[in-house]
C-alpha cells in the first residue's frame, strides 16, 4: 500500500475530518480561469459563460476495480483522475474541474491518503485540471474513491453515441488489449509471491502493459488531433469496458450495425507476446479486455483521406444498417455476431 514501508504513521484521527481536508488539498493551486472559487466554502463557484458543460462521475471500490497488494496508492490516485476525464474526452469536451471523494477504514494512516492525493495532485497538474471540492467519511470495508469530473465544449462540438451513420467508419486511437494483460501479469505475481514471499519479480518485460494497467492516460490531445485535421466524429465514447461493448453501445444508441475487422485492430507488439505466453487468443483479450482509456468514435467517409496516415488513429471498420447487425469479420473472412463479453460490475 505505501510505498515507503519503514515511515512512521499518523493516525487520521488526530486530524479529524476537516484537517484531513486542509492537509490533503493545500497543494492544490487554481490553473483554470472558469474556477472562480474552489476549496474553502460550502460550494465551488465556476463560469463558464457560453459553453456547455459536461459532467462525470466513476466509484472505485477496493476489491472490486484495484487490489492495493499491486497497485500503488500514488498511482490509483493518478487513475482514479484519469478515467473520468477520459468519459469527458469521449463527449469531445475539455476537462476543466474534478471534486474528488473517499471513504477509509482506520488501517489507513495518514501518509497512505497523503500518496493517494500525491498521484490526484500529479494529475491534475497533468491534464491542468482544478480539485475543487469533495468529502471525507470513513468506512469500515476498506477504500472507497468518487471523483466527478467537469469540462467544457462549445455546443457545435458536442458528440453523443447517438450520431454515427450507414457507411461511417470505425476509428480507434492508440492500441488495444494492452492494460488487461497487464493486469493478467499482475495477478499471476501477485499468487507467486502468496506462495513465496521472498521471491520478487521481474517485471521489465512487461513494462508497457503493467503501465497501461497502474497508469493509464486520457486521451485529452485527440480533441486538438482531429480539429488540425478538420475532422468531426459523428458519434464517440471511451473504451473503458472492452472495444467488443463500446462499439455496441454506439450500434445500440444509433440504430445502426457494424462490421469490426480482426485485422485492423492495433495491437502492440508487447501484448502478442504476452498473449501467447498466457495462451490467450490476442483478439478475444483485445476486443474484450477493457480498461485501454481510448477512444472510439465514428467519422464520414468522406474524411478517410485526412486520418489515413496518422500514426495515432486506427480505422477499424465501419457502421452498417441496423438490419445487417453487428460482426466481427476474421483475418479468414468468416462474418461472427459481435458480443460484448468485456468487464459488466454487477456480475459476480
Amino acid at each position: 500500500m505505501l510505498e515507503n514501508k519503514n515511515q512512521n504513521k499518523t493516525s487520521l484521527a488526530q486530524l479529524g475530518e476537516f484537517g484531513l481536508i486542509n492537509h490533503i488539498t493545500q497543494n492544490f493551486p487554481v490553473q483554470q480561469k472558469s474556477t472562480l472559487k474552489g476549496i474553502g466554502d460550502d460550494a465551488a463557484v465556476l463560469d463558464f459563460k457560453s459553453k456547455n458543460v459536461v459532467v462525470s462521475t466513476d466509484l472505485l471500490v477496493e476489491g472490486v476495480h484495484f487490489d492495493l497488494s499491486y497497485m500503488p496508492l500514488k498511482h490509483l490516485g493518478y487513475k482514479a483522475v484519469v478515467v473520468n476525464l477520459s468519459d469527458i474526452c469521449a463527449m469531445n469536451a475539455r476537462p476543466t474541474q474534478i471534486t474528488v471523494s473517499i471513504a477509509v477504514s482506520n488501517r489507513f494512516p495518514l501518509e497512505a491518503i497523503e500518496e493517494l492525493y500525491e498521484g490526484i495532485r500529479l494529475a491534475c497538474n497533468s491534464y491542468k485540471v482544478d480539485l475543487i471540492g469533495g468529502d471525507t467519511t470513513s468506512s469500515t470495508t476498506g477504500l472507497l474513491i468518487s471523483v466527478t469530473a467537469l469540462g467544457v465544449v462549445k455546443k457545435e462540438e458536442i458528440v453523443y453515441r447517438s450520431g454515427a451513420k450507414e457507411n461511417d467508419l470505425l476509428v480507434v486511437t492508440g492500441d488495444i488489449g494492452s492494460a488487461y494483460m497487464g493486469l493478467q501479469v499482475l495477478e499471476r505475481e501477485k499468487q507467486v509471491f502468496l506462495v513465496n514471499p521472498n521471491n520478487q519479480p521481474d517485471l521489465e518485460e512487461y513494462s508497457y502493459i503493467i503501465e497501461r494497467q497502474l497508469k493509464p492516460e486520457a486521451r485529452t490531445d485527440i480533441k486538438e488531433l482531429l480539429e488540425k485535421l478538420d475532422v468531426k466524429p459523428t458519434a464517440m465514447i471511451d473504451v473503458s469496458d472492452g472495444i467488443s461493448s463500446e462499439i455496441l453501445h454506439i450500434c445500440k444508441a444509433s440504430n445502426t450495425g457494424c462490421n469490426l475487422y480482426e485485422e485492423k485492430l492495433p495491437l502492440d507488439p508487447q501484448f502478442i507476446n504476452v498473449c501467447e505466453e498466457f495462451n490467450l487468443d490476442s483478439t478475444t483479450i483485445a476486443i474484450n479486455g477493457g480498461e485501454d482509456y481510448e477512444l472510439l468514435f465514428t467519422i464520414s467517409m468522406n474524411d478517410f483521406e485526412k486520418i489515413k496516415a496518422n500514426p495515432h488513429l486506427t480505422v477499424i471498420g465501419h457502421i452498417t444498417a441496423e438490419n445487417e447487425g453487428t460482426h466481427l469479420i476474421t483475418r479468414e473472412n468468416t462474418k461472427l455476431p459481435l458480443k460484448a463479453r468485456g468487464w459488466n460490475a454487477l456480475t459476480e
